[in-house]
């Protein structure tokens, strides 16, 4: 990886689909050099790697392989670089998802992403609290259990619990927030999410040093 003239450089990964810029944004407002990109070489480069997604899992699936950028994610998960997925972002880390059981996904993280339960609006599109159980995580520094995130989605992993860092109360308990290693991922959308999705996007930015 590289230093840039600007310091670390964090890649949004650019596959043409959805509202990608507003995952850019939210890291600018926390000083950090952010380039949203297709080229593959320059997120071979990055020091750290976002994937965000809105939208349906099948779509952004396809467009993300078309633009071989799977093939930089996976790179950059293996090599360790600090990676982060968000909303459907995280859901395409995962083998597949009930919204296109034609489609795969990356397969990275072992589990399904299934729709939320009836009896409540889907989408979950609100303000819900995080139920952490993983305190210690460090995206989590200053962001006390109970506090409040901001969701948009019909659909939610289901993963062996080893990996999950939060869940919120939806219906059910929903995966919020996954880990491994170097790799977090958030059903949450940390743009949307105030002072502490800020927080929780400089803490992400500490890990390369901003």
């Amino acid at each position: 990886m590289k230093e840039f003239e600007a310091g670390p450089l964090i890649a949004v990964l650019d596959y043409g689909i959805g509202n990608l810029r507003s995952a850019q944004k939210g890291f600018q407002r926390v000083g950090a050099d952010v380039r949203l990109t297709a080229d593959r070489g320059l997120v071979a480069d990055a020091n750290a790697v976002v994937l965000p997604g809105v939208g349906h899992f099948g779509a952004c699936m396809t467009q993300l392989r078309k633009a071989k950028l799977d093939e930089v994610a996976y790179a950059a998960i293996e090599a360790g670089t600090p990676f982060l997925g968000i909303c459907v972002g995280m859901q395409m880390l995962f083998e597949s998802s009930e919204e296109a059981p034609k489609v795969t996904g990356l397969g990275i993280l072992p589990g399904q992403v299934r729709l939320l339960p009836e009896g409540l609006p889907r989408p979950q599109m609100q303000w819900n609290q995080l139920n952490i159980v993983r305190p210690e995580c460090p995206l989590l520094n200053g962001i006390d259990d109970r506090s409040w995130m901001y969701f948009v989605h019909s659909y939610a992993a289901e993963t062996n619990s080893k990996f999950v860092v939060a869940t919120c109360e939806y219906g059910t308990e929903v995966t919020a927030m996954v880990e491994h290693g170097s790799l977090w991922a958030t059903q949450f959308h940390p743009e949307k999410s105030g002072e502490l999705g800020r927080l929780f996007a400089s803490n992400f930015c500490a890990q390369i040093g901003i």
